[in-house]
């Protein structure tokens, strides 16, 4: 009998351990395709890059550059006084898929992304290509001008589908823009180092530009984004 009992006893305990580890086996498969199903998940709103992008063969620069934003820009230096720039978010997304995609950076396939402007936000959403699976990854920037007139592009969200990874990319791209400093080739292009340090690194920078065409340079001192739209006030600067 006691011998039954301690059969029993050892079956039961077997038992129950069996069905713990089941538990916990189901329990990690269950977080792993939840995990899958985040990573993969696709922002409503954000249509095929392929349907976005025109056809490799008979790309040519965006006519909404040449024929609108470039205009504005030229004609308000020339009045000699501040003006609003306006950036619609259709034509900012018209001249991004006029340019050449997909692109590979690392081994990481980025077709043609596009860019949505909120209150107060600038979201870049574009599809990355990894190993043939693809995943939806998501920018959210909060350009702003301090007290000191000076601009940040912070980086405040990165998101891989539903996956918020926004510490992890500040660390990746910190590291990148030390490698691209050590690599002197980030100062190659003066505007384009600076975005970089803001981007990447949280350093803001005096926004003043030269008007493409004449020389003249303008400040940008006020930025407002509210839904499709960028507004950009811009003020002639004189040396």
């Amino acid at each position: 009998m006691k011998t039954d009992k301690k059969q029993n006893t050892a079956g039961a305990k077997s038992s129950a351990k069996f069905r713990k580890v089941c538990w916990v086996l189901v329990s990690l498969t269950a977080a792993i395709l939840l995990v899958i199903v985040l990573l993969l998940y696709k922002p409503a709103g954000y249509s095929c890059p392929e349907v976005i992008g025109a056809d490799s063969k008979n790309r040519e620069v965006s006519s909404y550059l040449t024929h609108e934003l470039l205009p504005q820009i030229y004609n308000g230096a020339q009045r000699a006084e501040s003006f609003d720039l306006l950036v619609s978010q259709k034509g900012i997304n018209h001249a991004i898929a006029g340019s050449t995609w997909p692109k590979e950076y690392d081994g990481i396939t980025f077709l043609a992304p596009q860019v949505f402007f909120t209150a107060e936000h600038i979201v870049l959403m574009g599809t990355a290509n990894l190993g043939g699976v693809e995943f939806v990854v998501s920018v959210e920037a909060e350009p702003a001008i301090d007290e000191q007139g000076m601009l940040n592009l912070r980086v405040a969200k990165v998101m891989v589908g539903a996956v918020n990874i926004t510490p992890l990319a500040r660390v990746i791209a910190q590291s990148s823009y030390r490698k691209k400093l050590e690599e002197k080739g980030i100062a190659a292009n003066p505007l384009r180092a600076k975005i970089a340090a803001s981007l990447l690194n949280n350093e803001p920078f005096e926004p003043v530009f030269k008007v493409p065409g004449d020389g003249q340079k303008v400040r940008a001192d006020k930025i407002t984004i509210t839904n499709g739209k960028l507004v950009i006030h811009l003020v002639p600067v004189y040396d």
